[in-house]
């Protein structure tokens, strides 16, 4: 990694410290080996793949297939695999970078992260070495192409309640697996699946299925409102005969395999939406620029100018999040020895360790790619309608990802609930932070803004820590073991640590480009980073107020509201201005730019 000062964090700690800009990986930081690499899927993704998306979009999967295979070829599906069993062995930021230029594939590009992420990681991660020996060669080639196998027509969000069935046979040779998987990425053509089963019906635990196996066999092909270049199928396991030796990981143990993948799933998911959102922004101002009306292109117009500033402040933001997270990993797991890497306890706690900042990584991810596709068809007009322009794809193949890896709504929940679990265990001084917190606001005192750069944003963004803290203290105070039933009042808290992380990684990112090459040459960084940091605050503010009213009341709720208002006073920046500059860039540069 280029950074030399990083120093490991805890999970979720950023709520409760202060970063440094040395300590934050940003893609600055990219080596030339990683620009390399990325040029490389880039020119693969634009030169292969993308002559061929109307083909892929209609369900010719032996066009997906034969790419897979290419991709392959080339090493971009061994990314993640070592070296020892056929792969390539990156580092963390190379195969985040692959991920992020596949992105722009479209449904093609679910077929790629369903096979390298959550299909083939299982095996690399959890899987014993004669699994890895015996898998991953092929997987990393292409000449295999892997599935998860998960969800059920009557679990989603509540995995552990899967239905589907393992039992020992007499013999004591095979496990004999029934039941049902409901929408299988890659299942069309898939030759591994990764199946989540209850032996028994109680010990839930992960089995690798070859779809060669006895009673193994799919559905037919989902019709989808996106993501239409993939294939989604069910499942369909019959009195499917799995070796025993296929068992994944420990017997009983599956939760431990399904909740670190997910997490996996959850970044991997925000990286790609790094892609997406580049892209439709490029696709929008380019448009803006062509698009005449009133014999003036639109881009001249000051509400079409402020939409592109919109979708640009809150790209950086999210790239500079998504990046941090990913930097966070890479260190992380960098630490451990040979034998912690074929250790699956040694490395699910590495993975698990992030689960806050994966969560918010995805929903912030899949959100921002929402909003930014839902402008760009705006930007289009009725154009953006129609099948012949790329932005109607892009809108309809995003909507998937506020559903994917969790939904939002469950990973809102987790972000509140993992602080309480590391509070409890001892991990984060979440609550003796909270209770300090509380003790100073009896004397609170305001501070001064100094006036240099980017300390107004540092000032908000130290506020908006102590919000968070006050409004988490105030609710676990309030309802205790309860708390998890007062959903409205977690979901609050949880866009408030968004928002912060956000705001952070902006901030972090912009000191570090500016302490590197000037402030001259990081303007629309320092753009960026001042409009996003005020409106993310503007929202922190109204989540908190809506909180102390559920939490509180009279008197209390008098000192609360006063206490809140305190940390809120601030000067507002001219965001309307500061709009107008980034998009001018923008405009001027006829593409994204940071």
């Amino acid at each position: 990694m280029a950074q030399t000062e990083q120093k490991i964090f805890k999970g979720g700690s950023f709520l409760l410290e202060e970063v440094s800009h040395q300590e934050v990986f940003t893609p600055e930081d990219f080596t030339e080996e990683h620009k390399m690499i990325a040029k490389t899927t880039e020119d693969f993704v634009v030169n292969d793949v993308l002559p061929h998306i109307d083909e892929i979009e209609n369900h010719q999967f032996d066009v997906s297939v034969k790419l897979l295979k290419q991709a392959g070829e080339l090493g971009l599906l061994g990314a993640d695999v070592p070296e020892e069993y056929g792969g390539i062995g990156l580092d963390k930021i190379s195969s985040a970078l692959i991920t992020e230029k596949f992105s722009r594939a479209g449904g093609f590009s679910l077929s790629f992260g369903a096979h390298v992420g959550i299909g083939s990681l299982p095996i690399v991660l959890f899987g014993n070495e004669d699994q890895k020996k015996k898998y991953l060669p092929y997987l990393a080639t292409g000449e295999k192409l892997a599935a998860y196998a998960l969800t059920e027509p009557g679990s989603g969000s509540d995995a552990l309640g899967a239905k589907t069935t393992a039992k020992l046979n007499a013999e004591g040779t095979h496990y004999v697996l029934n039941g049902e998987k409901q929408w299988i990425t890659n299942s069309a053509f898939a030759d591994v699946f990764v199946v989540y089963a209850k032996v028994d019906g109680e010990h839930f635990s992960a089995f690798i299925v070859e779809r060669e196996f006895p009673g193994v066999s799919t559905g037919p092909e989902e019709k989808k409102m996106g993501i239409k270049g993939s294939s989604t199928r069910t499942l369909i396991l019959e009195d499917a005969m799995v070796p025993k030796e296929n068992l994944l990981g420990e017997l009983g143990k599956g939760h431990v395999i399904a909740f670190n993948i997910l997490n996996i799933g959850r970044y991997k998911l925000a990286v790609g939406t790094i892609g997406g959102s580049k892209r439709i922004i490029d696709v929008s101002v380019n448009y803006a620029n062509q698009r005449q009306q009133f014999k003036t292109p639109i881009a001249k117009f000051s509400l079409i100018q402020e939409k592109l500033a919109n979708m640009a402040s809150r790209l950086y933001a999210m790239e500079s999040s998504v990046y941090r997270t990913v930097g966070l990993f890479e260190s992380r797991m960098g630490l451990l020895s040979d034998e912690e890497t074929k250790d699956g306890r040694a490395v699910a706690a590495s993975i698990a360790e992030y689960a806050i900042e994966c969560s918010l990584n995805k929903v912030f991810g899949s959100e921002t790619l929402d909003y930014i596709v839902d402008e760009g068809v705006q930007i289009h007009g009725g154009y953006g309608f129609m099948q012949e322009y790329e932005v109607e794809r892009a809108y309809r193949d995003s909507r998937i990802n506020r559903i994917f890896e969790g939904t939002n709504e469950i990973n809102r929940l987790l972000v509140p609930g993992t602080y309480l679990r590391k509070a409890m265990k001892g991990e984060l001084p979440l609550l003796q932070k909270a209770q300090a917190l509380q003790e100073e606001l009896m004397m609170l005192m305001l501070e001064e803004v100094g006036e240099g750069t980017l300390e107004q944003e540092k000032y908000l963004l130290k506020n908006a820590k102590k919000i968070g803290l006050m409004i988490a203290g105030l609710a676990a105070q309030k309802y205790g073991e309860k708390l998890q039933q007062e959903q409205e009042v977690l979901v609050n808290i949880a866009d408030i640590v968004s928002a912060v992380y956000a705001m952070e990684s902006a901030i972090l990112r912009t000191e570090k480009a500016i302490a590197a090459t000037g402030e001259e040459k990081s303007s629309q960084k320092l753009l960026y980073t001042q409009v996003f940091c005020q409106e993310a605050f503007n929202e922190i503010e109204g989540h908190a107020k809506e909180s102390l009213v559920a939490i509180e009341t009279g008197d209390t709720l008098r000192m609360m509201i006063s206490a809140l208002r305190k940390f809120t006073r601030h000067t507002p920046i001219n965001v309307i201005a500061k709009k107008r500059e980034i998009a001018a860039k923008l405009i001027d540069a006829n593409r994204y730019v940071n």
